[in-house]
């Protein structure tokens, strides 16, 4: 089968590889679409090098071929699988999704929503699980913040709270601010002009570049600071440090502070696929790349160009 293959940090190429076997609760997929999103440059390149400390490999990449969303059929069933059969349509996580097939934990599955390509639905599952999760407890008639609110993770946040019954505001550079409206956001705020005001119950962080005394000022005295992740920090912790500080901190303050540690779990992606059938999410994707312009998706997603979401097709 022709992959994506990376030996080291820092280099891949389009390749050969035999194609994979399902073990033990897995299933082989023909993978039809894979995300982008801004982990697949952290595994790629291997940076923050904390990323190389927490499991993915120390001298280079556990797995021989990047990408984690997919979506695509399934061709085979390993042992002890009664959640799926052959031919049905899914979307999910696996390990390696830039190739064309793809081996996945049916844990970390569910089945394609209905009426929606499967671009649309290699697009969800990472960054939509991230802002459902970050999202939870969110009640109707709060005020909901999204930070870096055109991104993949942030596309999402906005309609979640919408659907959710929350009043939400973006927050996103010029190029995103048309994308933000029709996603449905009730105000949104050009980070390049002026910034944020008033206060808020929740604030989705996915743009990792304020500091937490200027979230907690603009959160209610019980608000909650969900911090996404940051993109502003150093190579060694890619500003995991902030998520530290917020630990910290969190016990000494009135609001809740935390870092968001999403799962990446069959049951959530079907949260996800109830949503978009009911027409409350859309994958808002911006652009598809084949399979041999891979990495350029993902330098096209590092880069901060994408207005949206970015798709492999395979």
């Amino acid at each position: 089968m022709k992959a994506v293959v990376q030996r080291r940090y820092g280099s891949a190429v389009l390749g050969d590889l035999d194609v994979p076997v399902p073990g033990q609760g897995e299933v082989l997929l023909e993978v039809r679409a894979a995300g982008v999103d801004m982990g697949t440059w952290h595994l790629l390149a291997g940076k923050p090098y904390l990323v190389r400390f927490i499991g993915f490999g120390f001298r280079g990449p556990k797995s021989p071929v990047p990408g984690r969303d997919v979506s695509g059929v399934v061709t085979q069933i390993g042992p002890g699988v009664t959640e799926f059969s052959v031919g049905d349509e899914v979307f999910g996580t696996c390990e390696g999704s830039f190739a064309e097939y793809a081996v996945s934990p049916v844990a970390r599955l569910a089945r394609k929503p209905k009426g929606v390509s499967f671009t649309e639905a290699a697009a969800v599952p990472i960054s939509g699980g991230t802002a459902l999760q970050g999202l939870r407890g969110v009640q109707p008639g709060q005020r909901v913040l999204v930070l870096g609110a055109g991104g993949g993770v942030g596309s999402y946040g906005v309609q979640i709270a919408k659907a959710l019954g929350a009043h939400v505001t973006g927050v996103c550079s010029t190029r995103k601010l048309d994308l933000v409206r029709s996603l449905g956001a009730d105000e949104v705020v050009d980070y390049t002009v002026a910034d944020f005001t008033g206060t808020y119950d929740l604030i989705l962080d996915c743009g990792g570049n304020r500091s937490l005394s200027r979230l907690r000022e603009a959160s209610t005295p019980r608000g909650s600071v969900v911090l996404v992740g940051a993109e502003t920090g150093g190579a060694i912790t890619g500003g995991f440090e902030r998520a530290l500080l917020a630990a910290a901190l969190n016990p000494f303050v009135s609001q809740k502070l935390s870092l968001l540690m999403s799962e990446e779990r069959g049951d959530v992606f079907d949260e996800l696929r109830v949503m978009i059938e009911a027409g409350s999410v859309r994958a808002a994707v911006e652009r598809e790349f084949p399979l041999s312009e891979a990495l350029d998706a993902v330098e096209h997603v590092y880069s901060r160009r994408s207005v949206g979401k970015v798709v492999v097709t395979i």
